[in-house]
């Protein structure tokens, strides 16, 4: 009689822990499988499995005196147990910067608060300051808000390389109904592609972007432009004077033009020969 009086308060346990309350349904987060069995026990891979809308407290119970349960190894704190190896195949990728909505399927609410965060699983350490946070969430006093249960996130620009490889990071939902000491987890894992290791794009362009852009250089080359030498002559067509003698000067006028200049060999040329003439009479 007894053992059928403790099976049944040990189901109860089990029912009350099952009753699960809220989890986010989109994107998909982790889920219980095979890696969370070998490091949490089979009853509570049994317990999380038929409904993952339950609390961590409940979980604990389940987990007490199990043989098979490791604190260390199942990390009830850190995504509810769920293991990265069971959910490998359901990674996110976000941009730095993108914008995400979150839908959370509450089915009973408990006054609490509530934020999403991004964790550092190798730590289970909050990166920087929440996504987004509540002082009060789903309140039993008041109406249902639908901005509990839907909502976006940004991803942060600032995370670096920190959450480039799957695994190493995990958007968590995280509800702490501190009026009835339960607390509710979901995680996405995700990568942010990219992050941090882009090559900054340089200011200065390369060498053959240079030449594109330079003046084009001509093939012909331009000729030498001759500098014409003035000579300043009067416009003058005077022929110098003769002199006393009767002949004309033998000096070179000063100023002249081309053809006084003829005109002026051609006097002179005349005035010679009848010199010579004039001398050959004498002798």
């Amino acid at each position: 009689m007894k053992s059928v009086y403790s099976s049944a308060i040990a189901l109860a346990g089990l029912v009350s822990t099952v009753a699960g309350h809220g989890y986010i349904s989109s994107p998909a987060a982790r889920m219980p499988g095979d890696a969370m069995k070998a490091a949490c026990g089979q009853q509570m891979f049994n317990n999380q499995n038929s409904d993952h809308f339950g609390n961590i407290q409940g979980e604990l119970q389940v987990a007490n005196g199990q043989s098979d349960f490791s604190a260390v190894e199942c990390n009830v704190n850190l995504c509810k147990g769920y293991k990265f190896a069971d959910n490998s195949a359901n990674i996110q990728t976000y941009t730095a910067g993108q914008v995400v909505p979150i839908v959370v399927d509450i089915r009973a609410p408990h006054t609490g608060t509530a934020n999403v965060s991004i964790i550092k699983t190798s730590s289970n350490s909050m990166i920087g300051e929440p996504l987004i946070s509540w002082d009060v969430y789903a309140s039993v006093s008041t109406p249902s808000k639908d901005s509990d249960k839907n909502f976006d996130i940004t991803i942060p620009s600032d995370l670096g390389s920190e959450c480039a490889t799957a695994g190493d990071c995990v958007i968590q939902w995280w509800w702490d109904a501190r009026s009835i000491d339960q607390t509710y987890e979901a995680c996405i894992d995700f990568t942010v592609g990219g992050s941090g290791e882009a090559t900054p794009v340089s200011s200065k362009p390369a060498a053959s972007s240079a030449a594109a852009t330079a003046a084009p250089i001509s093939s012909t080359v331009p000729t030498a432009t001759a500098v014409p030498t003035v000579i300043a002559v009067p416009t003058s067509t005077v022929v110098p004077a003769p002199t006393s003698t009767g002949a004309p000067s033998t000096t070179v006028p000063e100023t002249f033009t081309l053809d006084t200049f003829i005109a002026w060999l051609q006097e002179v040329g005349k005035s010679s020969g009848k010199i010579a003439r004039r001398h050959a009479r004498q002798f």
